[in-house]
């Protein structure tokens, strides 16, 4: 078949190639280059988090809401003109943090993300990128036992999907990496994850490779989307140009949200905004990957410094970037490594996919069968990019998926 994928990032590429390994026509359209800054999957925390089966939304969270919008300390921001706009999609994300909710969703998420990093070296295997990928723990760290504790709930679901891991005293941190602060008393320690060492070469490399096997790349905007009277699909640039294809894959993270309203889609999706500041030349590397629990910042380490990333930003796809969430993580990292020094530094903002109930839209739309949409990723966009983009080429080639696809409709919110 001909085929078009519609976004560069890890899930488009992913997509993109797993149709080329199935002998299809696959084109790859995007109005950035793969490995792009302004590709979201450009600046994530570089983590293959096969344990993050917890969603966005969790019980107590409307209670915590204020208090951490208001403390300057805390990873949530929210810009106050833009709350309006954010309400249809705080609604539904509010009524998905009940006890039930949340399991639900948590069964959901296991099989989209707890077999990532075998997924990464599957896409990987035989590419540059492959050599890319390093496996090793990753910590969660807390100031005591009792702040873990108070994160029961979590560990429980956690472990309910076969996660494992070791609690580690403040004996075995520093063992570890004796350079984490000694406010930091207790971790828990997931072995078997994976990280990427710079995550823009790595969705760059493996473009190179779809390409140096037969696909085809265009820099270009799609601004709509049709289905056609064959049963495939087309899709609109700007300027004009039309393209047509047997199957189109809609793999554009949050800016989808546009194109698949041209289908008459209602998602209840927003741009959960994150940021990073990339290190260079810093004194310190850890050995893997940590993320401070009460902070929800990320340190990982990667081929050109270190890379601390976090904090979650609503205010839009197109609001202007803000300092405050830069001064915070800037505050963490001296919390986390005090002492540590670096040469230079670079500040970057993203756009995460984040729907309302913390789970990707995967298959075919009712409104246009030829389209197969694969987006809304949230905070696990690199995680299960690769998952997403290998359900969609088979969903795309008319093969079935081995997983019940009922919790990622493409039209439950309709629906809902």
């Amino acid at each position: 078949m001909d085929v078009i994928v519609v976004g560069a990032g890890i899930t488009g590429v992913a997509a993109a190639e797993w149709l080329r390994r199935d002998g299809h026509d696959v084109t790859l359209i995007d109005r950035l280059a793969p490995g792009d800054a302004g590709q979201t999957s450009f600046g994530n925390a570089g983590i293959l988090a096969r344990a993050a089966v917890v969603p966005v939304a969790t019980p107590g969270i409307l209670s915590k809401l204020p208090r951490m919008a208001l403390d300057p300390d805390k990873p949530l921001f929210l810009r106050l003109s833009y709350l309006p706009r954010l309400i249809p999609w705080a609604i539904p994300f509010l009524r998905n943090s009940t006890p039930a909710r949340v399991a639900a969703i948590a069964e959901a998420l296991a099989p989209l993300v707890t077999d990532s990093v075998e997924q990464h070296l599957a896409l990987a295997r035989g590419t540059p990128a492959a050599a890319m990928i390093t496996q090793g723990p990753y910590l969660l760290l807390y100031r005591d036992r009792e702040a873990y504790a108070a994160d029961a709930a979590s560990w429980a679901l956690k472990r309910a999907h076969g996660i494992e891991w070791a609690e580690w005293d403040r004996a075995e941190i520093e063992a570890h990496d004796p350079a984490i602060a000694a406010e930091f008393r207790f971790a828990a320690a997931m072995p078997d994850h994976g990280w990427i060492a710079s995550p823009a070469r790595y969705v760059a490399a493996l473009a190179a490779f779809f390409t140096e096997q037969g696909g085809h790349i265009r820099e270009a905007e799609v601004v709509d989307i049709r289905p056609s009277e064959s049963g495939g699909a087309s899709v609109t640039l700007a300027g004009g140009e039309e393209l047509s294809a047997d199957r189109v894959v809609l793999a554009a993270g949050v800016w989808a949200g546009r194109l698949a309203a041209r289908l008459g889609h209602k998602i209840a999706m927003e741009a959960e905004r994150g940021y990073h500041v990339m290190l260079s030349n810093p004194s310190h590397l850890p050995p893997s990957p940590i993320m401070v629990e009460a902070a929800k910042t990320v340190a990982t380490p990667m081929a050109d410094g270190l890379r601390f990333a976090g904090v979650a930003e609503f205010a839009g796809i197109d609001g202007a970037e803000a300092e405050a969430p830069v001064a915070l993580i800037r505050k963490q990292i001296l919390q986390l490594f005090p002492g540590l020094t670096w040469e230079g530094e670079t500040v970057w903002m993203g756009r995460r996919p984040t729907t309302a109930d913390s789970l990707p839209l995967i298959g075919a739309s009712p409104r246009a069968p030829g389209v197969i949409f694969a987006f809304g990723g949230q905070h696990l966009g690199l995680t299960m990019g690769p998952r997403l983009g290998r359900m969609a080429a088979g969903l795309a080639s008319g093969g079935g998926s081995n997983l019940d696809l009922a919790p990622y409709r493409v039209d439950r919110f309709q629906r809902a």
